[in-house]
C-alpha cells in the first residue's frame, strides 16, 4: 500500500494513546514463557511481538521470524535453553544476512548447542534445547545490545545464574539497563558495575501482573510532529512514566533543543511546541540509534543542519539505514553524507514536492518520514510495515488532523 500525505496541521491538544512498548514487551514475554506466573498488561500487538507470541506457543519445530530481528536473538538464547526442544529458528532474506555469530558464539560458550543450517555466523540455525552448565560468558561490548539481553533474560533460569563480562566500550546501555530493571521488578537479583553484568538465579516467582508502559520509540515521530507545528501546539500522551526504563525517553532532553517541551500531567506526556532559534545540532545517539532518523528528518525539515555519531549497529537493521537516509533526505533536496558511524544532514530551504519515500521493509523509515507531511506532499510506498511495531499509526495521525490518502491493490481495509 502506498500513502499520500498533504500538507496539513495537527489539531491542538489532540489525545493519543500509544501502544505498550514493544522493547519492554517482547522482553516480558521470555520472562513469561521462564515464568508462568508473570502477567501482562497493556502489551504491544505489533507484528514484532506477536512473532514472539506465535513462536513461544507453537510445537512446531521450524520457526520463520520474518524480519523480526529482536525475536531472532531473543528466542535463539530462549531455545537454547527449552529442554527436549529441537528447533530450526529462521527469518526472512534479510534476515539470513543479518550477523548473530557473536551471540551464538556467547550461547556455545555456556554449554548451548546451535548449528548453522546456512552461511556461518548467520541465520538459519538448528537449536538443540538443553541445561546450560557453564556460569560465565564474555562478549564484545560495541554490538547489538540485544545480544547481551538475550543472554541476561535467560540468566536467571540457568543453575548458577550468569556473570557477563563485557569488551571494551558499551552500546545501548539503556536498554541493557531496562532488561535489568524488568527483571528486577519480577524478583531477580543483578548488578552491572563497571563492564561486567551479575544475575543470580532464580527458580521461581509470586504471581505478578506487569503492566508495559506506553513505546518511547514510537512517541518519538509525535515529538518530530510536534516540532514541525506552530508555536504553542500541544499533544497529549498516554500512559507514560517520568521515571521510565525506557532508554528512548532522552527524547525529553534531545527534542528540548529542537523546539519541544515535556511535561505530565497524571500518567500523561504532554508535548508542547516552543520557540527555539537552533542552526545546528550534534548528538551522540549511541545509547539511543533506533530515534536517529526520527531527529534526522526533524533537522531536515526545520532546516537545521545536524551530526549524528554513534550509528554503528544501523547497517544491521530492518535495512542497512543509513544508506536509506542518504538515498531518501537527497529525494527531497537535501544533502546527506554518512559513515560507518555517523549521519550528517544538510538541508534545504524548499523540500521538493510528491518524492515517494522507499521503505526498504523497514517500519522506521516509513514512521520517521511521515512528519514531513505536514510541510510538503509526499508518498510513502509500503506504508503498511508500520505494523512491525505499531499496528495503527496512520490510523491515529489521521486522528490528530493528517491528511492522509491511500490506494490498495483490492478493497480499502481502513
Amino acid at each position: 500500500m502506498t500513502i499520500r500525505i498533504n500538507p496539513s496541521q495537527i489539531i491542538t491538544n489532540s489525545e493519543i494513546n500509544i501502544p505498550g512498548s514493544k522493547s519492554e514487551t517482547n522482553r516480558l514475554l521470555i520472562l513469561q514463557a521462564l515464568y508462568p506466573n508473570l502477567q501482562l498488561g497493556n502489551a504491544s500487538f505489533s507484528d514484532d511481538s506477536q512473532v514472539v507470541v506465535d513462536a513461544l506457543k507453537t510445537g512446531s519445530d521450524t520457526i520463520n521470524v520474518g524480519h523480526a530481528g529482536t525475536a531472532m536473538r531473543f528466542l535463539t538464547a530462549y531455545f537454547s535453553t527449552a529442554e527436549n526442544r529441537i528447533v530450526t529458528l529462521t527469518g526472512s532474506d534479510r534476515m539470513t544476512q543479518r550477523p548473530i555469530k557473536i551471540l551464538v558464539d556467547a550461547l556455545r560458550s555456556i554449554g548451548a548447542e546451535i548449528e548453522y543450517l546456512g552461511t556461518e555466523g548467520f541465520p538459519p540455525l538448528k537449536i538443540v534445547g538443553q541445561p546450560l552448565s557453564e556460569s560465565f560468558v564474555e562478549l564484545p561490548a560495541n554490538i547489538s545490545s540485544q545480544y547481551i539481553s538475550a543472554l541476561l533474560l535467560i540468566a536467571p533460569k540457568l543453575e548458577n545464574g550468569l556473570k557477563i563480562s563485557l569488551l571494551g566500550n558499551i552500546t545501548s546501555r539503556p536498554y541493557i539497563n531496562m532488561t535489568l530493571a524488568l527483571l528486577s521488578q519480577i524478583g531477580v537479583t543483578s548488578t552491572f558495575v563497571g563492564n561486567t553484568i551479575i544475575v543470580a538465579p532464580r527458580r521461581d516467582i509470586p504471581s505478578v501482573t506487569f503492566t508495559v508502559e506506553s513505546d518511547w520509540s514510537a512517541v518519538s515521530y509525535y515529538y518530530s510532529i510536534v516540532a514541525l507545528s506552530p508555536l504553542g501546539w500541544r499533544l497529549r500522551l498516554k500512559s507514560f512514566r517520568k521515571n521510565s526504563v525506557q532508554g528512548d525517553s532522552k527524547l525529553m532532553a534531545i527534542y528540548k533543543l529542537l523546539g519541544v517541551d515535556s511535561s505530565f500531567e497524571d500518567d500523561y506526556l504532554v508535548l508542547s511546541r516552543i520557540a527555539i532559534d537552533q542552526k545546528n545540532i550534534e548528538l551522540d545517539l549511541n545509547d539511543t540509534p533506533d530515534i536517529a532518523q526520527t531527529i534526522a528528518v526533524t533537522c531536515l525539515a526545520l532546516q537545521i543542519d545536524c551530526r549524528l555519531r554513534g550509528l554503528h549497529t544501523l547497517s544491521i537493521k530492518e535495512t542497512d539505514r543509513l544508506k536509506a537516509m542518504k538515498i531518501e533526505i537527497e529525494k527531497l533536496g537535501g544533502r546527506a553524507d554518512i559513515s560507518d558511524d555517523e549521519l550528517r544532514v544538510y538541508p534545504t530551504a524548499n523540500l521538493n514536492e510528491n518524492i515517494t519515500i522507499e521503505t526498504y521493509h523497514d517500519h522506521r523509515m516509513a514512521m520517521s518520514f511521515a512528519p514531513i507531511g505536514l510541510k510538503t506532499s509526499i508518498f510513502i510506498a509500503d506504508a503498511m510495515v508500520v505494523t512491525k511495531s505499531y499496528p495503527n499509526f496512520w490510523e491515529d495521525l489521521v486522528k490528530i488532523g493528517f491528511d492522509i490518502d491511500r490506494w490498495f491493490l483490492g478493497r480499502c481495509q481502513w
